[in-house]
This record gives structure tokens, C-alpha cells and sequence, in this order.
């Protein structure tokens, strides 16, 4: 028999799991697209010189 405090337990694990894969993504992910943007960025200041008005 399972008891409430028991079903707390694996709620909580479950949940705990998840935040954690959750924050690790997040981290990936912001990482990435700071990478991104600095590239971006790089490009954009190297080719300035092209830029005719």
C-alpha cells in the first residue's frame, strides 16, 4: 500500500528530475544562440565596408 507521503516522494522526484533536464537545456540552448549572435555580429562589423548608400 502506497502511502501519501510516499506519492509526495515520487511527485517531487519527478519533478525535480525534470527541472533539472530543463535548466541544462536552457543553458545549451541560451549558449548556442549567444554563439549565434556573436557571429552574427562578427559578420556583419567585417562586411561593413561593402555597404553602399
Amino acid at each position: 500500500m502506497v502511502t501519501g507521503m510516499e506519492k509526495v516522494y515520487k511527485t517531487m522526484k519527478s519533478v525535480g528530475a525534470t527541472n533539472i533536464i530543463f535548466g541544462i537545456l536552457t543553458i545549451v540552448c541560451g549558449s548556442v544562440m549567444g554563439a549565434f549572435m556573436i557571429v552574427g555580429g562578427a559578420r556583419l562589423l567585417h562586411r561593413k565596408k561593402d555597404l553602399t548608400f
